[in-house]
């Protein structure tokens, strides 16, 4: 079984299909939350956050084109019986990364898989229901893909990587410094004042703590 921190999701009504799909992720060390509907996933998503989604077109409730803006910035491998042309171009213009038609290759898929989340920087750091992106700078928050600067994303990696222990400021600015050599002192009050608003905004929540003369650290 190979490492990996990924969450996949998986949302596809047919029991067999989803059942096999579950046991193949987790003996490849992916996590991995399942659900039969678009109810269900839209659920799902609420309290889970995946790193990616294998999604089934024809669901029970809904078509599966219709959960692809409730998933954007997630990325999304479509899994479908459906092998004509104009699903498959509909379903990639639509927010789509990737279409298999059934029935699939495993191998292919976990191929597939790897690839897509290796694109898309996932040798994600996580934390709680925050997930870091590295390529496109944003942090996935449960369903929510906030989009930080780039001194906002250095900062909450920093502090994602001591998560628990207060990082005194001096500290933030010499481990950011690479990524932003004009952040000072001053300014770093209000790029974490920024950050704490993005992330309270999406986890109606405040999530980093100030500690007086000392620094800052995640709850």
């Amino acid at each position: 079984m190979k490492k990996t921190n990924a969450n996949i999701a998986i949302i596809d009504d047919d029991v067999c299909i989803n059942n096999m799909l579950d046991e193949l992720l987790r003996k490849n060390g992916y996590r991995t939350a399942c659900a039969f509907s678009g109810g269900e996933a839209l659920a799902l998503l609420e309290k889970f956050s995946p790193d990616l989604v294998i999604l089934d077109l024809m669901l029970p409730d809904m078509p599966g084109e219709s959960l692809l803006d409730k998933i954007a910035g997630i990325p999304v491998i479509v899994l479908s019986a459906r092998c004509d042309t104009s699903a498959k171009v509909g379903t990639l213009l639509g927010g789509a990364e990737d279409y298999m038609t059934k029935p699939f290759d495993t191998d292919e898929l976990l191929a597939r898989i790897t690839l897509r989340l290796r694109k898309n920087g996932c040798s994600q750091l996580r934390y709680q229901d925050i997930s870091l992106n590295a390529d496109m700078r944003t942090a996935q928050v449960g369903n929510t893909s906030v989009r930080l600067t780039r001194t906002e994303y250095a900062i909450l990696k920093l502090l994602i990587i001591n998560a628990g222990q207060v990082v005194p400021k001096l500290t933030i600015l010499e481990k950011i410094s690479a990524d932003t050599p004009d952040c000072t002192e001053d300014s770093l009050k209000i790029h974490i004042h920024n950050l704490r608003k993005k992330l309270k905004t999406a986890l109606d929540r405040d999530i980093i703590s100030s500690v007086w003369g000392i620094g800052f650290m995640l709850k």
